[in-house]
């Protein structure tokens, strides 16, 4: 497996010098509005910790972001009325992974409305990212 590029572009979000849609941070994860959704409300949650994927994710780092992906996921299920949530992960370019800083998809699911598709290249709408983001960050 290749090593950790630091300048991956979650890891310049992280270090500030790309803008995000923050809606949430601590010292362990930024949870951040996917500027290419496959749903309305589609969030990104990243890590702080260092690692290219799962597979060489320090156990202790996982041990602390999974029960924020859990706090994040309600709270977006809370903010956008969805009727459920994918959690998705990927692992290396054959499993679909395109930035290879751990990250955690959480996308609400809609009745009758199917997913984009990952990594579409279609951008959404900043000011809707803003306000979803305002949202999701006050049902926390």
């Amino acid at each position: 497996m290749p090593a950790y590029d630091p300048s991956n572009i979650f890891a310049k979000i992280l270090a500030g010098d790309i803008p995000s849609h923050k809606v949430y941070e601590d010292a362990d994860v930024l949870a951040i509005m996917d500027v290419f959704p496959q749903s309305r409300g589609h969030l990104l949650v990243i890590p702080k910790a260092p690692s290219r994927n799962l597979l060489d994710a320090d156990p202790t780092v996982l041990s602390a972001v999974i029960p924020k992906v859990q706090k994040l996921a309600q709270a977006v299920m809370k903010a956008t009325g969805a009727d459920g949530f994918r959690l998705v992960q990927f692992n290396e370019a054959p499993a679909g992974q395109t930035v290879f800083h751990l990250h955690f998809h959480i996308m609400p699911v809609y009745e009758g409305t199917e997913l984009g598709r990952h990594a579409s290249g279609q951008k959404a709408d900043d000011a809707d990212l803003a306000a979803l983001a305002k949202s999701i960050a006050a049902a926390l």
